[in-house]
């Protein structure tokens, strides 16, 4: 495996992309489609984007729970 491709597969698990999104990812580097890696490379980002977004919805729902127990108090 060449160095660019293993640093885009180190990298986008690190990004915590799946399995699938990385062998699919590589996939198009080695069959040397840029307009396809791009794609997907964008792809994976709004879907970590998305569960960033989950997650922060999940602590406002909390601060949210907190907020209300305080003025119980």
């Amino acid at each position: 495996m060449d160095n660019a491709l293993e640093q885009i597969q180190r990298t986008m698990r690190d990004a915590g992309c799946t399995e699938a999104e990385v062998a699919e990812t590589l996939r198009a580097y080695q069959d040397e489609r840029p307009e396809t890696l791009l794609r997907l490379l964008r792809k994976c980002r709004c879907n970590r984007m998305e569960e960033l977004h989950e997650s922060q919805r999940r602590v406002d729902r909390l601060d949210y729970l907190i907020r209300q127990t305080q003025r119980a108090i």
